[in-house]
Protein backbone atom coordinates (compact mmCIF):
# COMPACT_ATOMS: atom_id res chain seq x y z
CA UNK A 1 0.00 0.00 0.00
CA UNK A 2 1.13 3.59 -1.39
CA UNK A 3 2.48 5.76 2.13
CA UNK A 4 0.33 9.04 2.79
CA UNK A 5 1.35 12.03 2.43
CA UNK A 6 2.48 12.74 6.88
CA UNK A 7 0.29 15.90 7.12
CA UNK A 8 -2.68 14.14 5.48
CA UNK A 9 -2.25 11.44 8.39
CA UNK A 10 -2.09 13.81 11.30
CA UNK A 11 -4.61 15.82 9.55
CA UNK A 12 -2.88 19.31 9.05
CA UNK A 13 -2.02 21.75 6.90
CA UNK A 14 1.21 22.26 5.51
CA UNK A 15 2.27 25.46 7.73
CA UNK A 16 0.86 23.85 10.80
CA UNK A 17 2.64 24.64 14.22
CA UNK A 18 4.56 22.60 16.21
CA UNK A 19 1.92 22.24 18.67
CA UNK A 20 -0.65 21.40 16.23
CA UNK A 21 1.56 18.85 15.50
CA UNK A 22 1.68 17.49 18.95
CA UNK A 23 -1.78 18.13 19.59
CA UNK A 24 -2.92 16.03 16.60
CA UNK A 25 -0.12 13.14 17.42
CA UNK A 26 -1.28 12.99 20.85
CA UNK A 27 -5.16 12.84 19.71
CA UNK A 28 -4.27 9.68 17.32
CA UNK A 29 -1.81 8.09 19.79
CA UNK A 30 -4.72 7.66 22.55
CA UNK A 31 -7.08 6.68 19.93
CA UNK A 32 -5.20 4.07 18.16
CA UNK A 33 -2.36 2.69 20.74
CA UNK A 34 -2.38 -1.10 20.88
CA UNK A 35 -3.10 -1.07 25.12
CA UNK A 36 -6.55 0.45 23.84
CA UNK A 37 -6.71 -1.97 21.03
CA UNK A 38 -5.68 -5.41 21.85
CA UNK A 39 -5.33 -7.37 18.69
CA UNK A 40 -6.56 -4.74 16.87
CA UNK A 41 -4.32 -5.05 13.72
CA UNK A 42 -5.57 -1.92 11.90
CA UNK A 43 -5.18 0.23 15.08
CA UNK A 44 -1.83 -0.55 15.74
CA UNK A 45 -0.77 -0.11 12.00
CA UNK A 46 -2.58 3.61 12.11
CA UNK A 47 -0.46 3.96 15.43
CA UNK A 48 2.62 3.00 13.86
CA UNK A 49 1.85 5.61 10.64
CA UNK A 50 0.75 8.21 13.25
CA UNK A 51 4.19 7.58 15.05
CA UNK A 52 5.69 7.98 11.71
CA UNK A 53 5.00 10.93 10.42
CA UNK A 54 5.12 12.83 14.04
CA UNK A 55 8.31 11.61 14.45
CA UNK A 56 9.16 13.61 10.78
CA UNK A 57 7.54 16.17 10.76
CA UNK A 58 7.69 16.92 14.97
CA UNK A 59 11.97 17.54 13.90
CA UNK A 60 12.72 21.18 11.74
CA UNK A 61 15.67 19.45 9.75
CA UNK A 62 13.64 16.48 8.98
CA UNK A 63 10.32 18.26 8.03
CA UNK A 64 12.20 20.67 5.96
CA UNK A 65 13.86 17.51 3.94
CA UNK A 66 10.03 15.97 3.47
CA UNK A 67 8.41 19.67 2.53
CA UNK A 68 11.43 19.73 -0.46
CA UNK A 69 12.16 16.58 -1.44
CA UNK A 70 8.97 14.13 -0.13
CA UNK A 71 10.11 10.50 1.62
CA UNK A 72 13.17 10.65 -0.34
CA UNK A 73 14.51 13.30 1.57
CA UNK A 74 14.09 11.63 4.96
CA UNK A 75 15.53 8.23 3.99
CA UNK A 76 17.77 6.87 6.16
CA UNK A 77 17.30 10.37 8.55
CA UNK A 78 14.88 8.14 10.74
CA UNK A 79 11.78 8.76 8.77
CA UNK A 80 9.91 6.36 6.58
CA UNK A 81 10.85 3.55 8.57
CA UNK A 82 9.92 2.51 12.50
CA UNK A 83 9.73 -0.54 14.29
CA UNK A 84 7.39 -0.83 17.23
CA UNK A 85 9.39 -0.60 19.86
CA UNK A 86 10.46 3.17 17.96
CA UNK A 87 6.92 4.30 18.37
CA UNK A 88 6.69 3.74 21.93
CA UNK A 89 9.92 6.19 22.62
CA UNK A 90 8.28 8.66 20.46
CA UNK A 91 4.44 8.24 22.33
CA UNK A 92 6.65 8.80 25.71
CA UNK A 93 8.43 11.67 24.22
CA UNK A 94 4.97 13.32 24.49
CA UNK A 95 2.98 11.79 27.03
CA UNK A 96 6.34 11.37 29.37
CA UNK A 97 6.92 7.99 31.54
CA UNK A 98 2.80 7.09 31.01
CA UNK A 99 2.97 4.28 32.89
CA UNK A 100 0.43 5.84 35.34
CA UNK A 101 -1.79 7.04 32.24
CA UNK A 102 -2.02 3.11 30.78
CA UNK A 103 -1.40 1.35 34.61
CA UNK A 104 -4.91 3.15 35.52
CA UNK A 105 -7.00 2.17 32.25
CA UNK A 106 -5.25 -0.82 30.65
CA UNK A 107 -3.64 -2.44 33.74
CA UNK A 108 0.06 -2.45 31.91
CA UNK A 109 2.40 -0.18 30.74
CA UNK A 110 5.59 0.53 29.52
CA UNK A 111 8.63 2.02 31.66
CA UNK A 112 12.42 3.94 30.25
CA UNK A 113 14.39 6.61 30.89
CA UNK A 114 14.87 9.32 28.27
CA UNK A 115 18.40 9.77 29.35
CA UNK A 116 21.40 8.08 31.10
CA UNK A 117 22.74 8.96 34.48
CA UNK A 118 24.81 11.14 32.85
CA UNK A 119 23.17 12.81 30.51
CA UNK A 120 24.54 12.09 27.38
CA UNK A 121 23.21 11.94 24.25
CA UNK A 122 24.13 12.14 20.34
CA UNK A 123 24.00 15.32 18.48
CA UNK A 124 22.03 16.89 15.95
CA UNK A 125 22.49 15.64 12.41
CA UNK A 126 22.84 18.60 9.76
CA UNK A 127 22.50 19.53 6.49
CA UNK A 128 24.49 21.07 2.96
CA UNK A 129 23.21 21.77 -0.23
CA UNK A 130 25.75 22.03 -2.60
CA UNK A 131 25.53 22.61 -6.36
CA UNK A 132 28.31 20.94 -8.86
CA UNK A 133 28.55 21.62 -12.33
CA UNK A 134 26.68 18.75 -14.97
CA UNK A 135 29.85 17.42 -15.83
CA UNK A 136 31.17 17.16 -12.10
CA UNK A 137 28.35 15.17 -11.46
CA UNK A 138 28.67 12.19 -14.26
CA UNK A 139 32.65 12.09 -14.02
CA UNK A 140 33.12 12.75 -10.31
CA UNK A 141 34.67 15.16 -8.41
CA UNK A 142 35.56 16.95 -5.00
CA UNK A 143 34.16 19.33 -3.01
CA UNK A 144 35.28 21.74 -0.27
CA UNK A 145 32.30 22.89 1.95
CA UNK A 146 32.49 24.93 4.89
CA UNK A 147 30.25 24.80 7.44
CA UNK A 148 29.13 25.92 11.15
CA UNK A 149 28.62 22.84 13.61
CA UNK A 150 28.51 22.66 18.09
CA UNK A 151 31.90 21.09 18.91
CA UNK A 152 33.28 20.55 22.14
CA UNK A 153 33.72 23.51 23.98
CA UNK A 154 37.90 23.50 24.67
CA UNK A 155 37.46 25.30 27.83
CA UNK A 156 35.54 22.52 29.85
CA UNK A 157 36.03 19.66 27.47
CA UNK A 158 32.70 18.79 26.73
CA UNK A 159 31.45 18.95 30.56
CA UNK A 160 29.43 22.34 30.73
CA UNK A 161 31.88 22.79 34.28
CA UNK A 162 34.18 25.26 34.73
CA UNK A 163 37.91 23.96 36.50
CA UNK A 164 36.47 20.20 36.46
CA UNK A 165 33.59 21.48 39.02
CA UNK A 166 31.61 18.82 37.93
CA UNK A 167 27.87 18.03 38.28
CA UNK A 168 25.43 16.60 40.56
CA UNK A 169 22.33 15.07 40.86
CA UNK A 170 19.30 17.92 40.56
CA UNK A 171 17.39 18.09 44.02
CA UNK A 172 14.10 18.83 42.13
CA UNK A 173 13.65 15.25 40.33
CA UNK A 174 16.59 12.68 42.06
CA UNK A 175 18.16 12.24 38.46
CA UNK A 176 15.25 11.00 37.03
CA UNK A 177 14.93 14.23 34.74
CA UNK A 178 10.61 14.14 35.23
CA UNK A 179 8.52 15.33 37.53
CA UNK A 180 5.29 13.35 38.56
CA UNK A 181 1.62 14.88 38.97
CA UNK A 182 -1.25 13.51 39.69
CA UNK A 183 -4.58 14.59 37.96
CA UNK A 184 -7.75 12.63 39.51
CA UNK A 185 -7.15 9.28 37.82
CA UNK A 186 -4.02 10.23 35.27
CA UNK A 187 -0.34 10.49 36.42
CA UNK A 188 1.12 13.19 34.23
CA UNK A 189 4.98 13.09 33.90
CA UNK A 190 6.78 16.31 32.57
CA UNK A 191 10.42 17.63 32.03
CA UNK A 192 11.83 18.89 35.26
CA UNK A 193 12.00 22.87 35.40
CA UNK A 194 14.99 22.55 37.49
CA UNK A 195 17.45 21.22 35.38
CA UNK A 196 15.53 21.35 31.96
CA UNK A 197 15.14 17.64 31.92
CA UNK A 198 18.76 16.65 32.32
CA UNK A 199 18.51 14.99 35.31
CA UNK A 200 21.83 16.86 37.02
CA UNK A 201 22.47 20.47 37.26
CA UNK A 202 25.92 21.79 37.67
CA UNK A 203 27.34 23.77 40.25
CA UNK A 204 29.99 26.35 38.55
CA UNK A 205 29.13 26.40 34.61
CA UNK A 206 32.17 27.02 32.20
CA UNK A 207 31.90 30.70 31.27
CA UNK A 208 33.04 29.75 27.77
CA UNK A 209 30.08 27.69 26.51
CA UNK A 210 27.34 28.54 29.44
CA UNK A 211 27.17 25.37 30.72
CA UNK A 212 26.69 23.66 27.67
CA UNK A 213 29.93 22.17 27.06
CA UNK A 214 29.63 22.33 23.28
CA UNK A 215 30.75 25.93 21.15
CA UNK A 216 30.19 26.96 17.32
CA UNK A 217 32.89 26.07 15.23
CA UNK A 218 32.96 26.96 11.38
CA UNK A 219 34.81 24.06 9.53
CA UNK A 220 36.19 23.04 6.37
CA UNK A 221 35.86 19.36 5.12
CA UNK A 222 36.36 17.75 1.31
CA UNK A 223 33.38 16.22 -0.02
CA UNK A 224 34.06 13.46 -2.63
CA UNK A 225 30.93 13.12 -5.40
CA UNK A 226 31.23 9.76 -6.71
CA UNK A 227 30.07 9.78 -10.64
CA UNK A 228 27.02 9.11 -12.14
CA UNK A 229 25.67 11.02 -8.65
CA UNK A 230 21.78 11.85 -9.46
CA UNK A 231 20.24 15.52 -8.98
CA UNK A 232 18.63 15.12 -5.48
CA UNK A 233 20.72 12.42 -4.06
CA UNK A 234 22.75 13.10 -0.57
CA UNK A 235 26.15 11.91 0.50
CA UNK A 236 26.34 10.89 4.60
CA UNK A 237 29.26 11.96 5.99
CA UNK A 238 29.65 9.84 9.29
CA UNK A 239 30.06 11.95 12.94
CA UNK A 240 30.49 15.37 11.35
CA UNK A 241 27.00 16.70 12.35
CA UNK A 242 26.82 18.97 15.99
CA UNK A 243 28.90 17.00 18.58
CA UNK A 244 26.31 16.15 21.53
CA UNK A 245 25.67 18.00 25.32
CA UNK A 246 27.92 16.71 28.11
CA UNK A 247 30.30 14.93 25.64
CA UNK A 248 27.67 12.95 23.70
CA UNK A 249 28.75 11.42 20.68
CA UNK A 250 28.62 13.99 17.53
CA UNK A 251 25.56 13.34 14.72
CA UNK A 252 25.67 12.93 11.09
CA UNK A 253 26.34 15.29 7.76
CA UNK A 254 23.78 15.44 4.93
CA UNK A 255 24.98 17.23 2.13
CA UNK A 256 22.21 16.95 -0.62
CA UNK A 257 23.38 17.32 -4.43
CA UNK A 258 22.02 19.53 -7.02
CA UNK A 259 23.15 19.68 -10.88
CA UNK A 260 23.62 22.52 -12.84
CA UNK A 261 21.48 22.29 -16.45
CA UNK A 262 24.29 21.36 -19.02
CA UNK A 263 23.98 23.68 -22.20
CA UNK A 264 24.16 20.49 -25.01
CA UNK A 265 23.66 17.39 -23.06
CA UNK A 266 20.91 16.05 -20.59
CA UNK A 267 20.80 12.62 -19.24
CA UNK A 268 18.37 9.62 -18.75
CA UNK A 269 19.51 7.04 -16.08
CA UNK A 270 22.84 6.33 -17.18
CA UNK A 271 22.10 7.53 -21.18
CA UNK A 272 23.80 10.91 -22.34
CA UNK A 273 21.63 12.54 -24.92
CA UNK A 274 22.92 16.04 -27.39
CA UNK A 275 21.38 17.25 -30.45
CA UNK A 276 23.60 17.82 -33.88
CA UNK A 277 22.75 19.51 -36.64
CA UNK A 278 23.39 18.08 -40.18
CA UNK A 279 22.91 19.58 -43.75
CA UNK A 280 20.35 18.51 -46.63
CA UNK A 281 23.36 17.01 -48.35
CA UNK A 282 24.62 15.10 -45.52
CA UNK A 283 21.08 13.74 -44.76
CA UNK A 284 20.53 12.49 -48.31
CA UNK A 285 24.19 11.83 -49.55
CA UNK A 286 25.02 10.63 -46.11
CA UNK A 287 28.47 11.39 -44.65
CA UNK A 288 30.87 11.17 -42.11
CA UNK A 289 30.65 13.61 -39.22
CA UNK A 290 32.84 14.04 -36.04
CA UNK A 291 31.43 14.17 -32.74
CA UNK A 292 32.50 16.46 -29.12
CA UNK A 293 31.43 13.91 -26.30
CA UNK A 294 30.96 15.26 -22.95
CA UNK A 295 34.32 14.42 -21.95
CA UNK A 296 35.85 16.53 -24.81
CA UNK A 297 36.73 13.32 -27.43
CA UNK A 298 35.70 13.61 -30.96
CA UNK A 299 34.32 10.61 -31.98
CA UNK A 300 33.48 10.10 -35.94
CA UNK A 301 30.22 9.26 -36.39
CA UNK A 302 28.52 7.84 -39.88
CA UNK A 303 25.46 8.93 -40.68
CA UNK A 304 23.45 6.83 -43.86
CA UNK A 305 22.41 8.06 -47.02
CA UNK A 306 18.48 9.39 -46.54
CA UNK A 307 18.22 9.61 -42.89
CA UNK A 308 15.54 11.94 -41.67
CA UNK A 309 14.97 13.95 -39.40
CA UNK A 310 15.08 13.41 -35.79
CA UNK A 311 16.68 9.91 -36.11
CA UNK A 312 18.62 8.99 -33.25
CA UNK A 313 22.40 7.38 -33.63
CA UNK A 314 23.64 5.73 -30.22
CA UNK A 315 27.36 5.58 -29.46
CA UNK A 316 28.04 3.00 -26.94
CA UNK A 317 29.69 3.70 -23.94
CA UNK A 318 29.92 7.27 -23.74
CA UNK A 319 27.29 7.78 -21.45
CA UNK A 320 27.58 7.59 -17.36
CA UNK A 321 29.78 5.64 -15.58
CA UNK A 322 28.60 4.00 -12.12
CA UNK A 323 29.30 0.76 -10.71
CA UNK A 324 31.31 -0.48 -13.45
CA UNK A 325 29.06 -0.06 -16.35
CA UNK A 326 28.64 3.05 -18.25
CA UNK A 327 25.52 4.25 -20.12
CA UNK A 328 25.03 5.47 -24.34
CA UNK A 329 25.48 8.53 -25.71
CA UNK A 330 22.50 9.32 -27.83
CA UNK A 331 22.54 11.82 -31.02
CA UNK A 332 19.28 13.28 -32.18
CA UNK A 333 19.92 14.39 -35.95
CA UNK A 334 18.72 17.99 -36.83
CA UNK A 335 18.46 18.30 -40.70
CA UNK A 336 19.16 22.57 -40.80
CA UNK A 337 17.26 24.14 -43.83
CA UNK A 338 19.23 26.81 -45.37
CA UNK A 339 17.96 30.49 -45.23
CA UNK A 340 19.61 31.53 -47.76
CA UNK A 341 21.37 30.11 -50.89
CA UNK A 342 23.68 31.16 -53.37
CA UNK A 343 22.50 31.82 -57.15
CA UNK A 344 24.21 28.67 -58.08
CA UNK A 345 22.88 26.98 -55.04
CA UNK A 346 19.17 27.76 -56.07
CA UNK A 347 19.40 26.75 -59.88
CA UNK A 348 20.93 23.20 -58.53
CA UNK A 349 17.75 22.67 -56.12
CA UNK A 350 15.72 23.38 -58.82
CA UNK A 351 17.28 20.96 -61.41
CA UNK A 352 17.01 18.22 -58.42
CA UNK A 353 13.24 19.20 -58.59
CA UNK A 354 12.80 18.63 -61.80
CA UNK A 355 14.89 15.52 -62.31
CA UNK A 356 13.06 13.87 -58.93
CA UNK A 357 9.97 15.28 -59.24
CA UNK A 358 7.68 17.42 -56.28
CA UNK A 359 4.84 16.01 -54.47
CA UNK A 360 2.01 19.43 -54.75
CA UNK A 361 -0.67 17.07 -53.24
CA UNK A 362 0.84 14.97 -50.67
CA UNK A 363 -0.88 12.72 -48.40
CA UNK A 364 -0.70 12.51 -44.45
CA UNK A 365 2.08 10.08 -43.04
CA UNK A 366 0.79 7.22 -40.79
CA UNK A 367 1.86 8.42 -36.92
CA UNK A 368 3.36 5.32 -36.70
CA UNK A 369 5.82 6.31 -38.87
CA UNK A 370 6.46 9.09 -37.54
CA UNK A 371 6.59 7.44 -34.18
CA UNK A 372 9.63 5.10 -36.30
CA UNK A 373 11.75 7.52 -37.35
CA UNK A 374 12.40 9.38 -33.74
Amino acid sequence: MAKRDYYEVLGLQRGASKDEIKKAYRRLAVQYHPDKNPGNKEAEEKFKEATEAYEVLSDDQKRAAYDQFGFAGVEGMGGGQQDFSSAFRDFEDIFGDFSGIFDTFFGGGTRRSSRTTSGVRQGSNLRYDVEIPFQDAVFGTKVEIQYSRNDTCPACHGTGSAGGAGRRVCPSCAGSGQIRRSQGFFSIASPCPTCGGEGYVIEHPCKECNGLGTQKKRQKIMVTIPPGIEDGKRIVIPHQGDVGPNGGPPGDLYVFIHIKPHEYFERDGLDLYCAIPISITQATLGSEIYVTTLEGKKIKVKIPAGIQHGKMLRIKEEGIPSGGRRGDLYIKLYIEIPTKLSKRGRELLEELARIEGENSNPNPIPLSQIRDRS
